[in-house]
This record gives C-alpha cells, structure tokens and sequence, in this order.
C-alpha cells in the first residue's frame, strides 16, 4: 500500500486526467508502477531480506533451514530479493484485489434467483436468472480460493531459490562455524591442559599422603602442602581458561596465560607429586613469541601431564631446545608393566595427544607421539617464523 499510494500521488501529477482512486484503469496502472518501486526499495534496503523470511517463514510454511539468515548484503542477494518481493507483492496484489471484488458478486449471483430486486443490478443478466447464477458464484468463488492456493504454492517454491542463501552467504556461515568450532577446540585444549595436569597430580600427591598418613606424617605434611599448592595454581588457570570465555563474549579480557617462563614452576609441582624429572633446556626461553611461549608451556605440561595419568611415578626426561628457527620439545617416559597400553591407546585416552598436535600445527609446526621399547617419547616442533601474537 506504501507503495501503491505514493504511485497514485505521482501519477496525476504526470498525466491529465488520471484518478487512480477513482478509476480502475488507472488503478491498476499505479499497482503495476508501484512494483518497480518495490524492487527498488529491495535493493537499497538489506533488511527487507530479513522481514520477507520472517513472512514466508509464517505465511508459506518454508523450514528455516532453507531460508538465508541476516539481511542481504551482496548485490546478488539483493536481486533475488527485489525478485521475490516483486513476486510477493504482484500475487498479494491480484489475490487482494479478487477477495475485495469477487465474494460480493458471488454473494448477488447466489442469491439472484431468490431475490428479484437483484436482477436489475449489474450482474442481473437474464442468463443469470435461473441456476447459472448460483453457479457462476460458487466459480467465482473457487477461482478465489483456487488463485490463493496457486499464489501461495508458487511463492512457497519460489522462496528457497530467491531468499535461501547465496553462494556468499553459505561461504560466511561456514566460517562462522568455523570459527565457533576453533573456539570451542581452543577452550577444551585450554582446559584439558591446565586443569587435567593439576588433577593428575594432585591424584598422586593424595594417594602417596595416605599410604604413607601413619608411617611418616611429615611426609604426608609435605604432600598436604604440594597439593594446596597445585590446586592454587589449578584455580589461577582456571581463571585464565574462563577469561577466555568472558574475552570471547566481549567482556572483560582474560589473564595471561602461562608461558615458558614458568617452566621452573610447573616442574617443580610435577615433582613434588613424585615424578623424578631430569630437565634439559637448551637456549633462552625468554624473549619468545608470546603464542609461541605459550604453547610451548601447555605442551610440555600435557606431556608431564600424560606422563602422570597413564604411567604414575615414574622417572620423566624433558629437554626444551630453542633455536633461531624454531623450538622443539621431547618428553619420555617408561611404561611400568609389561604389555601395559600406550597413553593414546587407553579407554577415553588420546584427547591431549591431539591438543598437542593442534597446537603444533597451528603454528606451522608437528608432534609426533609412539610407544618404542617400553618408552614413550612425545615430540613436538614449533616454528619461529611469522609467529608475533
């Protein structure tokens, strides 16, 4: 109608004589001019996109999942919604038109036989007289209800092809997704890590404190104040893992996360849970990359980590290299136990194994981890080049 009115206040304005609110001809002029102004209003305007679906979505029943989402952004998608709201509109306005026009004369021609005054109106034709009138008007009126029917199936196939999503917009969709699921991946690396590693040894620390509760208490004082320690530092991760989530949702940003320079540290809680670790760092682990510190840490910390869930107390060999090119880190480990399975092969294992290998190939790099001679060796190469953040 918005459409249709502004038309009509023009059109007189251009042409002598012309009365669209009075004159059916030139009313339906102005419905045709007025289509071309809606086609026009589609493209200048992305969010009619959205209002459109909203309306097949109620009106013809089309499953959401056919429909584009957000408003039409490309050109391409903006003519196949200027398209579809010429179509909407042009079906709108003949099935409009018939339901003013059409149920009125079908009501008269019903009732002609019946009732003579009817018979010296327009439709009073002399043909119209007996039983053709009432037939005529129930024509008239399944022709209404036919052309709605008709209108909204046509519309209803023409929907998915006109507002479903283009080719760009399948593309933006998928890197969302992409990008959720990165997210999603990063947090569940973050969390596995951090907080899996401190229970493994706090796991230790308890189990040794209460065998060893009545035979030596100052041992199991010592266990008592490693495992306060551990779970402190398992709480400020968490915190750390859980800004992540507050800085994806734009609130306030996360804590930094631990980094190579607190290598010292993490080795000594991993031992004080009675890991014997015998540590080599070759080169400086100060002045890194920051994500490349980063990962590092959590890298070597899921190693000692696996280290203390699938094979205990047992001695741990680290050696930390950092070159001008990249920095490389080996964890071994024995398996205690003949035919003993390896961590990746365990019931619910090999999570950490593939957030390593994430890590690593996110930065360019590679991890390797095997079973070899009753020894475990996880290795994993970070690249130096091109990593800044």
């Amino acid at each position: 109608m918005p459409f249709f009115l502004l038309v009509s206040v023009v059109l007189p304005l251009i042409a002598d004589g012309a009365d669209p609110l009075r004159q059916v001809g030139w009313q339906l002029v102005a419905f045709g001019g007025a289509l071309p102004v809606a086609a026009l209003a589609a493209l200048l305007f992305p969010l009619v996109r959205p209002l459109e679906v909203s309306a097949v979505r109620s009106l013809c029943g089309v499953p959401a999942e056919l429909l584009a989402e957000g408003p039409a952004v490309s050109w391409a998608a903006r003519r196949r919604t200027a398209l579809w709201f010429v179509a909407y509109l042009l079906a709108g306005g003949i099935v409009s038109g018939m339901t003013l026009a059409a149920p009125p004369a079908a009501v008269v021609l019903l009732l002609l036989p019946f009732a003579d005054p009817l018979r010296h109106t327009a439709l009073g034709w002399p043909a119209f007289h007996g039983l053709l009138g009432p037939l005529a008007g129930l024509a008239l009126l399944a022709l209404v209800a036919g052309t709605s029917w008709g209108a909204g199936t046509l519309l209803a196939r023409l929907a998915p092809a006109l507002l479903g999503p283009t080719p760009a917009d399948r593309l933006a969709a998928a890197e969302r997704r992409a990008a959720d699921l990165a997210s999603r991946n990063r947090l569940a690396r973050e969390l596995h890590d951090a907080v899996g590693h401190a229970l493994s040894a706090v796991t230790l620390q308890a189990g040794a404190a209460r065998r060893v509760l009545d035979a030596d208490p100052e041992f199991a004082r010592r266990a008592l104040a490693a495992i306060e320690e551990t779970t402190r530092a398992a709480v400020a991760e968490l915190d750390t893992v859980l800004g992540l989530l507050r800085e994806e949702d734009g609130s306030d940003p996360a804590a930094p996360a631990p980094t190579l320079d607190g290598l010292a540290a993490l080795l000594d809680r991993t031992r004080a849970a009675g890991v014997p670790i015998e540590a080599t760092v070759e080169g400086r682990c100060t002045g890194l990359p920051p994500v490349v510190s980063r990962e590092a840490y959590r890298i070597v910390q899921e190693g000692l980590g696996n280290a203390l869930r699938h094979a205990g107390p047992v001695p741990v060999r680290l050696a930390v290299c950092v070159t001008d090119a990249d920095v490389t880190i080996r964890v071994e480990n024995a398996l205690p136990g003949a035919g003993r399975a390896a961590p990746d092969a365990r019931a619910g294992g090999g999570r950490g194994l593939r957030g390593i290998a994430e890590r690593a190939r996110l930065l360019g790099g590679g991890a390797t981890a095997a079973a070899e001679d009753g020894v475990w060796r996880l290795t994993a190469r970070l690249p130096l080049k091109g990593a800044t953040t």
